[in-house]
This record gives structure tokens, sequence and C-alpha cells, in this order.
């Protein structure tokens, strides 16, 4: 395998554009949070734990990041209907994304090599970016933990 390789975003940069399909096959784009801050998630897959304990923490805080002024989008390769079941099976509020060809994760550097039970695979880089309401990136942490990560955010972001 060759890897691919992406740059990862630096605070001050404008956030690159996107415009990708949610759940229920609205177009959503990085565009219709202008004014707004906005805080895009990758995550590698949905329904699995680490994607899971990430996503509930996002649903279970949202109301206080809202308060603050951010919104909440979650992108990964998956599927509309894996997204669908998804946000149906946890209850989630904010729109997940589908990035089949992962054209948006290599955008934002949220696509590379890592290591899973051992292995070296290309995929997913477990990252959040805060996009301010001018559309440029105020905080970019790659490589995070699910557990605890938005928490730590929070923290970042003085929340």
């Amino acid at each position: 395998m060759s890897p691919t390789l992406t740059t990862k975003l630096q605070p001050g940069t404008p956030a690159p554009d996107f415009t990708l399909r949610d759940a229920q096959g609205r177009e959503t784009s990085l565009a219709d949070y202008r004014g707004k801050n906005v805080i895009v998630y990758f995550y590698p897959k949905a329904a699995t734990p680490g994607c899971t304990t990430e996503a509930c923490d996002f649903r279970d805080s949202l109301a206080s990041l809202q308060g603050k002024g951010y919104e909440v989008v979650g992108i990964s390769p998956d599927a509309q209907e894996a997204l669908a079941g998804f946000s149906g099976d946890f209850s989630l509020t904010f729109p997940l994304l589908s990035d089949p060809d992962h054209a948006v994760a290599l955008a934002y550097g949220a696509w590379g090599e890592k290591l899973v039970h051992g292995e070296i695979h290309e995929g997913i880089v477990r990252s959040t970016v805060v996009v301010d309401p001018e559309g440029n990136v105020t905080l970019a942490q790659y490589q995070v933990q699910a557990d605890g990560h938005v928490a730590r955010l929070k923290e970042a972001l003085g929340i």
C-alpha cells in the first residue's frame, strides 16, 4: 500500500469547503454554517465502540456547545443507510455526513496511515476541526482519543 499523504489544517487558514449528503440524502455544505462556529469531526465507522462513544458524547454535550454558539457535524466514509441506522439507534441530533470517497477527509488531513490492532492501515484518522463564522480554522486536533474527547475539546474552546 502506498500511503496517501495529507496535510493537516492549521489555525487561521481557510477550511476547505465541502458538500456531502446526510443520512436522509440531503446535501449539507460547510457554507451552510457561515456566520456560526462549527465543529467538524471525522470518525472511522458508524456504530463501532469508539465512534459510538464519541458520537454519544457530542449528543450529550450538544446543548452546552450550541449554548456557546457551536454546531456539530460528523463525517465518515459510511453509506447514508449506515448513518441513518447509527443516528436512529443512538438518537443523534446533529448531522452525520457521508464522505464515501474520503475526499473531504483528505482535504482536512483526516485520512492517512494508522495503527489498528498492531497493523498499519490507511483510513480515517479520528480528527476534529473547529471552523469560525468566516470559514477559517480556529482549532485542528488529530489522532484524538474517542473517550473524553468532547470534554477535552470543550476545555480547549473555553466552554
